[in-house]
Parts: structure tokens; sequence; C-alpha cells
């Protein structure tokens, strides 16, 4: 316990007499009144989570000794560790306020953007030489992948595409550039006012008949609404996120004690188990996480081979928790750590898809 020990003997809560530190009435420890800010600060912080030296004490075996904590805790030796329940909030608060939950929209414009500056400079580089050009250009980049780029990316491309087709003409590269400036008129006109704004700019010849003039307007107000609600509903899901994980960890300790069932042993005790070890992946999620999208970005070898690692990470924290806790053969700790990696990951989707079925059914 962080402060300073009075010297007077009378506990200043209930008036008892104080043998030691604490009172053996209230238990309060007998600590002086007035503490430095910073004292103040840790000493607030740490009685609220019931932290102190404990933190370090669990943390450290929770990392690197898979069920050994857990086997502790029910042999009862639990005074030099944080109680299960009290560091899965703090952990699950740090995950969910660190933890960054990049779009699959934003990923693939970022790589996206990565296959546009490659393609930059390789018209840079084929100036002089552009026997080959048009073909590679076409094949670099996918329609779907010009889709996901931002307008002003977009107009570069085609700009340049445009002087590399004016320098040596392509029946190839015609083709790609007239795709291109079809997505990229369409995703203009993300708005009706933009397309009516566009539309007025046009010589009367190209511009779209009544009929499609209704069409295209109906077009995207359906767009707008389509993205809107899919972009609604994501949002929502992550918000129930906590919720599903902490739903989803009774189902799991139930897996478990159904898979290890010959152990005979209480639902309390897999649920215990089950707590550190989703307490030890929200750790290491809070560490790599942001480390591959603001260090390395999502895109990157590197961000691929901390998933990668993340992945082997759970994988043998399960198994060596697993075969420390319920001692079983190396074959079947094996056997059942996949099992349950399998039964959580479909329980996991289809919870996703009940939140998301709601969601949809209180927005229609």
């Amino acid at each position: 316990m962080s402060g300073k020990y009075r010297l007077e003997k009378n506990c200043l809560n209930c008036g008892h007499h104080v043998e030691d530190h604490y009172c053996s009435h209230c238990g309060q420890p007998n600590l002086e009144l007035k503490e430095p800010f910073w004292g103040f600060i840790a000493h607030s912080v740490g009685h609220y989570f019931h932290f102190d030296s404990k933190f370090f004490h669990t943390l450290v075996p929770l990392l690197t000794k898979p069920g050994q904590i857990t086997l502790d805790y029910l042999a009862g030796k639990r005074a030099r560790y944080i109680h299960p329940v009290s560091l899965y909030i703090f952990v699950s608060i740090l995950y969910f306020l660190i933890v960054p939950h990049a779009m699959e929209k934003e990923k693939s414009k970022e790589e996206a953007k990565q296959k546009v500056t490659v393609m930059k400079d390789s018209i840079n580089a084929h100036q002089k030489d552009l026997k080959d050009l048009p073909d590679f250009a076409g094949d670099l980049i996918t329609q779907l992948e010009f889709k996901n780029l931002d307008l002003p990316a977009q107009d570069h491309m085609l700009d340049s595409l445009r002087k590399t087709y004016s320098l040596k003409p392509s029946d190839s590269l015609r083709k790609v550039i007239k795709k291109y400036d079809k997505i990229n008129a369409e995703q203009k006109d993300t708005t009706l006012e933009v397309y009516e704004l566009r539309q007025k700019s046009l010589p009367a010849a190209e511009r779209d008949s009544w009929i499609d003039h209704q069409f295209k307007k109906k077009q995207i107000y359906l767009n707008q609404k389509k993205e809107k609600d899919h972009w609604d509903i994501k949002e929502e899901v992550k918000k129930y996120q906590p919720k599903q994980f902490f739903l989803l960890m009774p189902l799991l300790a139930f897996f478990i004690m159904i898979n290890f069932r010959k152990n005979r042993i209480y639902y309390i005790d897999h649920l215990v188990f089950t707590i550190h070890g989703m307490t030890a992946f929200f750790i290491v999620s809070i560490v790599a996480q942001p480390l591959k999208k603001y260090v390395f970005g999502l895109s990157s070898v590197t961000s691929g081979v901390i998933t990668v690692l993340v992945f082997a990470a759970i994988v043998w924290y399960m198994y060596t928790g697993l075969k420390l806790f319920y001692k079983r053969s190396v074959y079947q700790t094996i056997k059942k750590t996949f099992t349950l990696i399998i039964l959580y990951g479909i329980t996991f989707a289809l919870s996703e898809w009940v939140i998301r079925s709601i969601i949809k059914y209180l927005m229609a």
C-alpha cells in the first residue's frame, strides 16, 4: 500500500487500537491523511482496481505461464494476484478504448493507393520507352481497387493514363481509361446536387436522357441510403462487441467443460480458466493492433507477420494452458485446442450475425 503510515495507534475510521499497519476491526490502513499529489492519484487508481504490486505479479505469469495462475487461484493462493473478474474488467476497458477497429474499406483504399504510387513511378520511368506500358498499366490495378481510391487519386491516375495514351495509343489502354472514366464519373455523382451540376456542365448531346436521368437520381438515393445504413450497422455492431465477448465467455467455458468432462471439476473452475485466457488475449491485442495500424500500416508485410504471430500465440496459449490445467496427452490437447477454436469461431460469427440482423430489423 502506498503512503506513509501514522505513528498513532488509533484507527481514524472506527477508533479501535491498531496493532500493525491495518486495523484488525475494519481493515482500513493506518495512513497519514496528507499525501503528495501523485501519491494520491496512484493510491486512488490502485485502490479502485485492487492493483499496486499485484498487477505485475499477475501480468507476468498470466502471459508466460498459461494455466498456472488459474491453478494457483483454485488452490487458494490468491493474495498475490488480482481477482480474475477485476483484471478482466480493467483490461477489457483498455482493449475497447485503445484497439482500433479498422474498416475493410479503409484497408482496401490504403492498398490501392500504394498500387497507384507504384503505377505513377512506372509511368514516369517508362515515358521514353512505352512499348509494354499500356498492358502493364491496365493490369497493375483492378477496377475494384480503382473504385476504392478517393476522387483526387482517381483523377490523378486518369490524367497520367491519358498522357500515356497520347504518347503511345493502344486499344487495351483506351478500354482501361474508358472503364476507369465511368467509375470516376459514377463516384463523383455521390449526391443529387453533384450529379445535377455535372449534367449541366456537359454538352447537351452528352447529357443523360430523361429516363436515364430519373433512373440515375433513384440510384443515387438508394446508394446513399445503403451506404449510410451499412455504416450505421457496422458502427452499432462494434458498440455491442464488449457485451458479445462478455456473454460468449461463459459459453466458451461450457465448451471447455464438455471437452474435458472426464476431469470432473466444477463449471466455475472452467470459467476462471476462460477469464484468464480471454484477459491474456486482450493484453496481446492492446499491443499488436495499434502497432499494425499506426506504426507499420494495415497492409504492410510486417502487419501480416504480426497477425500470423498473434494467431500462433493464441494457439500456443490455449494448448499450453489446457495441457497444464487439464493434464492430457499432447495428441488429445492438440485435438481439443483446435476443436475449441473452431467452436468459438462459429459461435462468434453466429452471434455477430444475430446482432446485425436485430439492428437491421430495428432500423427498418
